[in-house]
């Protein structure tokens, strides 16, 4: 890890801060804020969305973690620490577990340095990258986790943030070239298809106020990225679907405007 800290830019907005704001977090900054409040005006189910999508990634990870025993993670995307992190979810399980995450907002670094602990018996660790840079992350990455056994790798609304269809295929496909077959891949990004009207406003807001790049993609498209992967029951569904559960913090629709699904590397 670099002992320099990247400036931090205050006045543009950043996914990671924004989706704090999103999850009623208080890592953010004025313009985080004011650019969330406009896409949450225009669609008023935001707050859902980033709450079902924290539930998928809970309940995925307890479900590889106790039912098909892996033990190392690779969190790309991984935002500002929040309750229920990766490593806090398999470790409670198998204290053991290896997390590495990866984010490239300057302010996620200051964080995860200060509260992103492993067990005694298991490694978490941050590095500053970009997704766009696989390689990069993969590299670093292989000094904690062993690529010869299992791994789960996680993306969570990261290849929204890739508008070249081709681009995301590719990235995807470096990080699953290197994992050992019986790894897993969990997914979920945005798309517009249960409440088309409110989520193309969003998508205007983010356009028109200068917010981070984020496209929608259909389920379809969703399903596409798990090309050669065998997906996993119940497929791709929206994220308060999967393999879901009474939600402790308040009862969330039925769908919202994020899917996802787990697939295995054969």
């Amino acid at each position: 890890m670099s002992a320099e800290l990247p400036q931090i830019d205050q006045t543009v907005p950043h996914q990671a801060r924004v989706w704090n704001y999103f999850l009623g977090g208080k890592d953010y900054y004025a313009a985080d804020r004011v650019f969330a409040e406009s896409v949450i005006a225009a669609y008023p189910a935001m707050r859902d969305i980033a709450v079902g999508t924290r539930g998928f990634l809970t309940r995925a990870v307890q479900y590889l973690t106790a039912e098909q025993g892996v033990r190392q993670f690779l969190d790309v995307g991984t935002g500002l620490p929040t309750a229920g992190n990766t490593h806090e979810i398999a470790q409670a399980i198998a204290p053991e577990s290896k997390i590495v995450y990866v984010d490239n907002d300057p302010l996620v670094l200051v964080h995860a340095q200060a509260l992103l602990k492993s067990s005694p018996q298991g490694v978490c660790r941050y590095l500053d990258a970009d997704a766009r840079d696989p390689e990069k992350i993969l590299a670093e990455a292989a000094d904690t986790l062993d690529f010869s056994e299992p791994v789960a790798l996680s993306m969570l609304g990261v290849l929204g943030t890739v508008w070249d269809d081709a681009r995301a295929h590719e990235i995807l496909q470096t990080f699953v070239a290197a994992l050992a077959p019986g790894s897993y891949v969990a997914l979920e990004d945005g798309t517009n298809t249960v409440d088309v009207e409110a989520a193309t406003d969003a998508e205007k807001v983010r356009d028109e106020e200068g917010g981070y790049e984020y496209k929608l993609r259909t389920p379809a498209q969703i399903e596409g990225f798990f090309a050669g992967l065998e997906l996993l029951p119940p497929g791709v569904v929206s994220v308060t679907r999967w393999r879901a559960e009474p939600d402790l913090r308040g009862e969330l629709p039925a769908e919202v405007d994020a899917y996802c699904g787990l697939a295995r590397k054969p």
